[in-house]
């Protein structure tokens, strides 16, 4: 969204459905992304570059994952 980090969509999005599930996606490695307070700690993450398949693992894992 312009104007907004990812970090701002989600935290907009969480207040209005406290149970959205979010997975971030960066070419930052995980470490640096939760230094800089993009993502908490046990926010989902996947680092760029990825293939289709894990891809596909993450969203499932995130989907299955507890609420």
């Amino acid at each position: 969204m312009p104007g907004m980090s990812g970090r701002e969509v989600s935290g907009a999005l969480r207040k209005r459905h406290p149970g959205l599930k979010v997975l971030y996606v960066s070419g930052y490695t995980d470490d640096a992304v939760v230094r800089h307070g993009i993502v908490a700690a046990t926010d989902a993450f996947l680092q760029k570059p990825f293939t289709p398949l894990s891809l596909a693992r993450k969203v499932r894992a995130v989907l299955d994952g507890p609420h």
